[in-house]
């Protein structure tokens, strides 16, 4: 008998089968992720998938839909038990880093036209600096008519970048801490540098903005009801000479998305009523109509029960159900290995990552779950022989971070972090493994299933 616990590489444990499958499933993710680079795109995406696949806004039906404000999306699939038996539930974000433009984003400097933005979430902004940007959103005019715009993607479009400072001149630089020596309202993309030769005045914005007026009939005041966000141009790419990993922007939180929805839809005639929601809002606390703060998902909930189980109380629906928070873990990062509890981290290529408490600093502001809905969840895991393993991120004083698990326990149901580790996590080109991504699709089917 073995007494001492190894977590298990899936590469040493998958089937060939299994391999080709990993392999698959990654090139199907790619185009994903090289899709949906905004959380309206990636409704968008799901809604169109969904709808294809028998899913609507219609309670008659066991296959339920509903979008919420564009940027947040529901399903469910009714199982043969009742709803008084409780949910199976999976949550993922699909809001993810990025620079938002500002109300007023278009100025001129030194005969440049930039733009001016407001960075989303917890980024480092140094690495925001000399790489090619894309233009996503959508500018909504008073009509109500919504302009679609994509910028930087296709081989003969143009993209944007903020250029960082020469060496020769940043001594200065140098010797400031990283967090003062780059500032948010430097992070100003380039636009253009033309100008128009019928203007004495602002004549390099002039043109940047006959240039959007001719293209996409958008005027200055537009921009004020609009939703435009530069992110890295470019495709997700597989990594690595033996080919095992997945390099791109926004896996952080969108590949536990992606899992959860692929999970949903291979899930036939499940036992337990199971329901998929992706929220917007989480990489700045939730907030918000569209956020897992917001009580679109209890509404939601109550819609469910009311009609396919008249008379039956939330708050049993809710207490009995079982969750899991679909969201990226922080992988040891073999370039600071010192800021992670090396008996206590978790590794590409093990499988999804349980967290069994999030928070910072003596576990504020986290979900801990109980030690029974741990062993729930291995056992299950186990019976299929899916890899996992069990972390914490970084060390105890190194810091830390939240997820959405805490607001659905608040519900009284058992919930627990559940994804994929990552590495470079909120830079603009995110690390994961392939294994790890189809384990975790295995986990989470199983999940929906038991």
């Amino acid at each position: 008998m073995e007494l001492e616990y190894k977590p298990k590489n899936c590469w040493e444990i998958f089937t060939e089968e299994q391999k080709k499958d990993a392999n698959n499933f990654a090139q199907k993710y790619i185009e994903f992720l090289s899709a949906c680079k905004t959380e309206r795109e990636t409704v968008e995406w799901v809604l169109k998938e969904a709808l294809s696949l028998g899913f609507e806004e219609d309670f008659s039906r066991g296959n339920f839909l509903k979008v919420i404000k564009h940027k947040s999306i529901i399903l469910a699939k009714k199982g043969a038990q009742p709803l008084t038996s409780g949910l199976r539930i999976i949550g993922a974000h699909i809001d993810t880093v990025r620079l938002d433009l500002k109300q007023h984003p278009i100025f001129e400097s030194c005969d440049l036209v930039l733009a001016k933005t407001h960075y989303y979430g917890g980024i480092r902004k140094y690495q925001w600096l000399s790489i090619p940007l894309a233009i996503h959103g959508v500018v909504v005019k008073e009509t109500g008519e919504k302009i679609k715009i994509c910028i930087g993607e296709k081989d003969n479009e143009p993209v944007f970048v903020i250029p960082d400072l020469l060496p020769h001149l940043a001594s200065k630089q140098n010797e400031k801490k990283v967090s003062e020596a780059f500032e948010g309202e430097k992070l100003a993309p380039i636009l253009g540098n033309v100008p128009d030769k019928e203007k004495k005045e602002n004549k390099f914005k002039a043109c940047i903005l006959k240039i959007l007026y001719e293209k996409y009939n958008i005027k200055e005041e537009d921009l004020f009801s609009a939703e435009l966000q530069f992110v890295p141009a470019g495709r997700a790419k597989i990594m690595g000479l033996d080919e095992s990993m997945i390099g791109g922007y926004g896996q952080d939180d969108r590949i536990c998305a992606f899992c959860a929805f692929e999970a949903l839809m291979s899930t036939l005639n499940p036992e337990h009523t199971i329901v998929v929601v992706f929220w917007d809002k989480e990489e700045i606390g939730s907030d918000g109509a569209t956020g897992a703060k917001s009580l679109f998902f209890e509404y939601i909930v109550q819609d469910l029960i009311d009609a396919w189980e008249p008379g039956a109380k939330l708050s049993q629906v809710m207490s009995k159900s079982k969750a899991i928070s679909g969201d990226v873990h922080g992988a040891m990062d073999p370039y600071f290995e010192e800021l992670h509890d090396k008996y206590n981290a978790s590794k590409l290529g093990y499988g999804p990552v349980i967290c069994k408490f999030t928070g910072h600093r003596g576990k504020v502001s986290a979900n801990d779950a109980s030690a029974e809905y741990i062993a729930w969840m291995k056992k299950i895991l186990n019976e299929e022989n899916i890899p996992w393993q069990m972390a914490e991120l970084g060390k105890v004083d190194a810091g830390g971070g939240g997820t959405v698990a805490k607001f659905l326990a608040e519900y009284g149901m058992d919930i627990v972090d559940m994804g994929p580790g990552i590495l470079g996590m909120h830079s603009p080109f995110e690390v994961s493994s392939k294994a790890d991504l189809y384990a975790t699709y295995l986990a989470y089917k199983k999940f929906l299933s038991t």
